[in-house]
């Protein structure tokens, strides 16, 4: 199957093309302008590197978040509208369980970390058990404190963190958890869309798609936008 695989849950947004479970392409790039000036570029590329036609990428897979509340919502909206457009079945995956793919072969118990601002990280807690990815502790929001003291009451032995959150919470975790906590290597931090596409396609292959209209992020909190409007609502009720 020729996949297109989005993930756009950080700044580093990315773009991969997979064909029978290989990579045939792959694009990184800086969305610190917006993704929606670039992510249907860095497409397009990916496309022209692989001389591939959009006609030719049979399924879609797409990151759902959680992450960048504007970088998701692009990214979704893109992928849904190639779908509508083409026809093709598209699926999507949560961001945390493509980080956690990262380490298919890990001997430890793997803890995806996204910086989710406001002095919190998106976290989950995953193994792989015979080729296949078990979520122990399901994706939320939370303080790196408080998620490292319960690592640390709850598990035994080492445990490894990916993700962007990794460098600025690196004291943080190390503090509490002292040699347990493992930090992946740099270039394996970045939610990738590569892993995107391959649990996307694995999901596919067992006739795992999604109806393009009910595809929505994951959040696991408000958005900015949403809050504001929950303090105007309050604000306007009678006390």
């Amino acid at each position: 199957m020729r996949l297109l695989a989005v993930e756009t849950s950080t700044l580093t947004g990315a773009v991969a093309l997979l064909q029978a479970g290989g990579v045939v392409a792959e694009s990184r790039v800086s969305v610190a302008v917006t993704h929606g000036e670039r992510l249907m570029a860095a497409i397009d590329g990916v496309l022209r590197a692989a001389r591939w036609d959009l006609a030719d990428v049979e399924a879609f897979a797409v990151a759902l978040g959680p992450g960048s509340f504007t970088g998701l919502r692009i990214g979704l909206s893109t992928v849904k509208g190639l779908a509508f457009a083409t026809g093709k079945p598209v699926v999507g995956v949560p961001t945390l369980d493509a980080l956690a793919w990262a380490l298919p072969f890990c001997a430890y118990p793997v803890c995806p970390v996204l910086d989710a601002k406001k002095n919190e990280v998106y976290a989950g807690l995953y193994r792989t058990l015979e080729g296949r990815l078990e979520v122990l502790e399901a994706p939320r929001a939370v303080s790196p404190g408080t998620l490292a003291e319960e690592l640390r009451a709850g598990t035994e032995g080492p445990l490894v963190f990916v993700g962007d959150a990794v460098a600025p919470f690196a004291t943080v975790l190390t503090d509490v958890l002292g040699t347990r906590a493992r930090l992946a290597p740099a270039n394996l931090r970045l939610p990738s869309a590569v892993t995107v596409g391959e649990l996307g396609g694995w999901a596919l292959s067992r006739g795992e798609t999604a109806d393009p209209a009910s595809l929505v992020p994951l959040y696991l909190r408000p958005s900015e936008a949403e809050l504001a409007r929950e303090r105007r609502q309050s604000a306007g009720r009678p006390h």
